[in-house]
């Protein structure tokens, strides 16, 4: 079974009197240990596409299989326990708490999750271990630079153990150099076993996956596998 099964997925809005078809019956099947690079114009439906796999938003039709939970029709609650239990999330914006350090940062989901104080501060510097960033766990954000910054997102992205990944622009605030480095720690995580999808508007970024799947007008047009940098 793959991790992420999605089926006839349609997403309608309703704005300013019209009717917007965000997606029109994508389906789509993730495997565990895949890395995906999702592309597409702004107003593609590669966003929505994402928030969906990600149980921020429900579609309007369809259905989705998250590790075989059919997560569609879940209520809220539910589907925040599931992003907490099975999904990271990697922003372009970094999305840290300003005025705490980097090892409370990673902390964060771990305490929405009930985790013991003792075994939180264990788990988040293993975590900032493991994205080379252990020396600066006391340090907050401005102390940081963006790449710093986002390898501690990164961090927090990967403490609860999930299954999947969700990168959305990560190098989008970074420089070209930077941006090669926080994409040389993806894929190291995804040789380890970490399924990651990556939303980017970069035919170089996009290089880096295993396997590209390219949006227009709310429909997948292109789906082929690559040869990862």
């Amino acid at each position: 079974m793959a991790l992420v099964e999605a089926r006839g997925l349609t997403k309608v809005y309703a704005t300013g009197g019209q009717t917007v078809h965000a997606l029109r019956g994508v389906s789509i099947a993730i495997e565990a240990g895949e890395f995906v690079a999702i592309m597409g114009a702004s107003g593609s439906g590669k966003s929505t596409l994402m928030n969906i796999l990600g149980c921020l938003d429900r579609p309007t039709a369809g259905a989705y299989q998250l590790a075989g939970e059919p997560v569609e029709t879940m209520a809220a609650d539910q589907l925040a326990a599931v992003r907490n239990r099975r999904i990271g999330f990697v922003f372009q914006q970094f999305n840290l708490l300003p005025r705490t350090t980097a090892l409370e940062n990673v902390e964060l989901p771990m305490v929405y999750a009930g985790v013991r104080a003792a075994d939180r501060r264990a788990r988040a510097l293993e975590a900032l271990q493991r994205v080379g960033l252990a020396e600066r766990a006391s340090h907050t954000p401005s102390e940081l630079s963006g790449g710093q910054q986002q390898r501690v997102a990164i961090a927090r992205a990967l403490v609860n153990r999930p299954q999947l990944i969700l990168a959305d622009e990560p190098t989008g605030a970074l420089d070209s150099q930077t941006s090669e480095d926080i994409m040389r720690l993806l894929t190291d995580l995804n040789r380890q076993g970490m399924t990651i999808v990556l939303v980017t508007h970069e035919n170089d970024i996009a290089q880096w996956a295993r396997r590209k799947i390219v949006f227009r007008d709310g429909m997948i047009v292109e789906d082929t596998a690559g040869v990862p940098a």
